[in-house]
Order: C-alpha cells, then sequence, then structure tokens
C-alpha cells in the first residue's frame, strides 16, 4: 500500500543477531549505527529495545518528521552506502524484519519504558478513514489503563518498505502494527490482552519489549 508522505513516519527494524556475534552487533547499534540514522535530516530520534517476550530479540525504531524522510539524497545515500562495520553486522541479522511506516491514530504522548507490539495481520487499514478512527479510539480506551501512556498505529508503505539483506521475502506480508508505550511491563501486558481482545487477536502473540535507550536529534543538537 501507499500512504500519505506528509504523515510522521517510523523505521521499524526488529531482529535476532547471531549469538556467535552479538556483542559486536550491540556495539554496532549502540556506537555508529543509532546515532548514524538519527543524523539524516528529517529523523526525529532512534530507540532501541529488548524482548522479554516476542518472535525476535531487538527492537529498533527510528521516527521521522514525515515519510519524505525516506525519499531523500541523504537517506539513500546512508541506505546504499553502509559503513563496512553495518554490512558485516547487517549480516549478523536473524529473521530480521524492515518496515517503514506511516504512524496513524496517534494517542497519548511520550515513550514508555515498555513497549507492547501487536500485528493486525489485517489488510490495508491506512486506506480506511473508519478504520483508523477506530484504532484510534482503542488507543483511548486503552490510556484508561493506569500506567499506558500512548498508542501508535503503524502502516507499513510498500514501495519504501524493502527487506534487509538477511530478510526471508517469500511470504512477506506487510500488515499493521499496533504499539502501545507503557511505564510498566503490567501495564504493557494488560494492554496489549486488552486490544487482542477488541481486535480478535490471539495475546499470546502480543510481543513484549523493555526499553534499552533512546538517541533523539536534539541530543545531537546539544552535542
Amino acid at each position: 500500500m501507499t500512504t500519505s508522505p506528509t504523515l510522521p513516519g517510523i523505521l521499524f527494524v526488529w531482529t535476532s543477531a547471531d549469538p556467535e556475534h552479538e556483542r559486536d552487533f550491540n556495539r554496532w547499534y549502540d556506537r555508529e549505527h543509532v546515532e548514524e540514522r538519527v543524523r539524516i535530516p528529517g529523523f526525529v530520534s532512534g530507540t532501541r529495545y529488548q524482548s522479554v517476550r516476542g518472535p525476535r530479540k531487538y527492537l529498533g525504531l527510528y521516527r521521522t518528521v514525515s515519510l519524505n524522510a525516506f525519499q531523500t539524497p541523504d537517506y539513500f545515500k546512508a541506505f546504499g552506502q553502509q559503513t563496512p562495520w553495518s554490512v558485516t553486522n547487517l549480516q549478523r541479522m536473524r529473521d530480521p524484519m524492515r518496515r517503514v511506516c506511516a504512524i496513524e491514530a496517534e494517542t497519548g504522548m511520550g515513550t514508555g519504558a515498555w513497549l507492547a507490539v501487536l500485528r493486525l495481520g489485517a489488510p490495508a487499514i491506512g486506506q480506511d478513514a473508519q478504520a483508523v478512527a477506530g484504532m484510534a479510539a482503542l488507543g483511548e480506551k486503552l490510556l484508561q489503563i493506569d500506567g499506558v501512556i500512548a498508542t501508535r498505529l503503524l502502516t507499513p508503505d510498500a514501495k519504501l518498505s524493502g527487506p534487509l539483506p538477511a530478510e526471508q521475502k517469500e511470504g512477506r506480508v506487510l500488515d499493521p502494527i499496533f504499539l502501545v508505550d507503557a511505564s510498566s511491563e503490567s501495564a504493557a501486558v494488560a494492554a496489549a490482552d486488552a486490544a487482542s481482545v477488541a481486535l480478535g487477536l490471539d495475546g499470546a502473540e502480543a510481543a513484549i519489549l523493555q526499553l534499552s535507550w533512546q538517541l533523539r536529534e536534539a541530543d545531537l543538537q546539544a552535542a
């Protein structure tokens, strides 16, 4: 699907890593890759999470002012001219999942210490205004759970969501993703369970992740 380029965007990269090289993989992310991406014009922040429940161990979220940030010469240069360290560690990814998404139906504010991730497995919600409104209404209900601070619907853009080198291409499904930020693990689990019931999903399939760290564009300016 193609989404509006003026909507806020997010690069969603969810992966595990080769256990033999996991230490260097994390050093690369923490010492080079996140900063490199956040320095691209139009990028707002880069945030890393680690799963406590879910199919992949590490999640990177890179927020942008709009989807246009993924169509600039600066982004194409960074994406097309990876550093040697990047090339090495991109090959160390296991079962990676890369999506470039529009952020829709956003409720609340802020970044929580815990994150629930639900893959909706549904068709193009982002092209259905009523469905987007329904997700926003669900988000508002979830905000009533103590500790839930924000929700976001991510709608993948098919044109921009090219796969990573190690990503499985056959049977690749670009389904919408629902994120719930929370201040505690119990709140993230409660929200994931409530959202799963409302959406007819299996609550056990929802992933729960803990914040590792975040780098903001403002941090780079201050430095």
